[in-house]
């Protein structure tokens, strides 16, 4: 691979796709500096400097790779468009005619993109308004916005709403144009940006002796070896053995021969923090539009506080829930015991059917479980440095999981481009071969 590598740049196709991701991504992070019109940049910095790097509101930041804090046109991100997705998957499954559109190949596949598209923009619109609301009231500081009203909040809810449809338009050019998932590659840049500010608080820590050196190097061979387990984990498969009976299909045999039905450790991927972290920020939202003194107010700061117990446990029993629940939407037992049967496939020592859904269930089960568990240990280690080791800059958890994730993918892509560059070659050259033999 590492020779294969040194070749990118004799490959053209493969030269301008990754010359094109580049200039997109930058197009992006140009965006995240240009700040919305009407807001006072100072007053919103100020706020952020005041929060913690275990916070929602730290978290949402290094989502949109600090676009947040600077409130740029950009501030929304990416995350409306994934919420959007994950909705519309969780909908086919409910609704039967978008489970029919589903089935119905490219052109189904393309007008649920529409609808996600749709839903993207309702999000944003809806998202734009609170975050209006919250300039207004003052919950980013007194006097975030230098003229208040409803023209404001219009021009706040179209500024933040074209900024995500844009940044939608850009991952998805970069997916048809580019190399690797261009939503992904969006998020992924909006991550690592922030590792040389990360670096560069340590060292200011480490000059004011708030960090010792010994900390320092202990800190990176944590995340060293942590990011190595990863790695590792997402690797990690579950090999299901599938034997092939010889039929005959018309005059011929088909050859019979084993094959593996693999399981990912960790199926539902990111899905299921995302899912847990939205679910949580929820009442810090609604906490933010009532008074300090208020019930609701009084409940988040006591038992919904960020590397509180309470926060943890229900941030923990969330993750597992929806690891569960989204595992069972993308992989169906039944439907592979049916087409493995229809297949002329079968699992040594199962009886096809429904023993062998049952099979594939129990296993399934099983390795989700563990898979949940190594999800919400990795989405702790966040409140662990933050909370507990006092590191200024959030590490871990989701972020981490994407930042690895895209980087496998993206890598693979490369590696496939690199493969079948080979192949032609490999292909031409034998055609040559054989006109010179003649």
């Amino acid at each position: 691979m590492i020779g294969g590598v040194q070749n990118i740049g004799r490959i053209q196709e493969l030269r301008n796709r990754i010359l094109f991701t580049l200039f997109m991504l930058a197009v992006y992070r140009v965006g995240a500096k240009v700040a919305t019109p009407g807001i006072n940049p100072d007053v919103i910095k100020q706020f952020f400097d005041t929060q913690t790097s275990g916070t929602g509101f730290a978290l949402l930041n290094v989502f949109s790779g600090g676009a947040l804090e600077a409130l740029s046109i950009f501030a929304l991100g990416i995350m409306p468009y994934i919420s959007a997705s994950i909705i519309m998957q969780l909908l086919t499954v409910v609704i039967p005619s978008l489970e029919a559109l589903k089935k119905e190949g490219e052109r189904g596949t393309r007008q649920i993109s529409q609808y996600t598209r749709y839903g993207t923009i309702a999000l944003s619109l809806f998202q734009s308004l609170l975050l209006a609301t919250a300039l207004e009231s003052g919950q980013f500081g007194t006097g975030a916005v230098l003229e208040p009203g409803l023209g404001f909040k219009l021009m706040c809810m179209i500024t933040l709403t074209t900024g995500t449809a844009f940044i939608m338009w850009l991952g998805e050019q970069i997916t048809e144009r580019g190399i690797g998932n261009g939503i992904s590659l969006v998020i992924f840049s909006g991550i690592i940006v922030g590792i040389p500010g990360a670096i560069g608080q340590l060292g200011q820590l480490m000059q004011t002796d708030e960090f010792s050196l010994l900390q320092i190097i202990f800190l990176f061979g944590f995340i060293f070896v942590l990011t190595g387990f990863v790695v590792y984990v997402e690797r990690g498969q579950r090999r299901i053995p599938i034997q092939y009976a010889r039929r005959v299909v018309g005059r011929k045999m088909t050859q019979g021969g084993m094959s593996y039905f693999p399981l990912k450790v960790n199926t539902a991927n990111v899905i299921p923090p995302i899912f847990a972290s939205s679910l949580l920020i929820l009442p810090t939202t609604i906490a933010q539009f009532t008074d300090v003194e208020s019930p609701v107010n009084r409940f988040v700061q006591d038992y919904m506080d960020f590397g509180g117990f309470w926060y943890n446990a229900i941030y923990v029993a969330l993750i597992i829930f929806f690891a569960f629940f989204y595992t069972a939407i993308i992989i169906n037992p039944d439907d592979i015991a049916d087409n493995l049967k229809r297949s002329g496939g079968s699992i040594p020592g199962v009886r096809p059917g429904k023993k062998t859904a049952e099979h594939i269930d129990r296993v399934l089960s099983r390795i989700t479980l563990v898979g949940a568990l190594y999800v919400a240990a990795i989405c702790l280690v966040p409140v662990l440095l933050s909370v507990w080791a006092r590191v200024p800059f959030y590490f871990g958890g989701t972020a981490l999981l994407i930042v690895v994730g895209v980087s496998m993918d993206l890598m693979a892509q490369i590696e496939a481009h690199l493969v079948s560059r080979q192949y032609e070659g490999f292909v031409q050259g034998a055609r040559m071969r054989g006109r010179l033999g003649r």
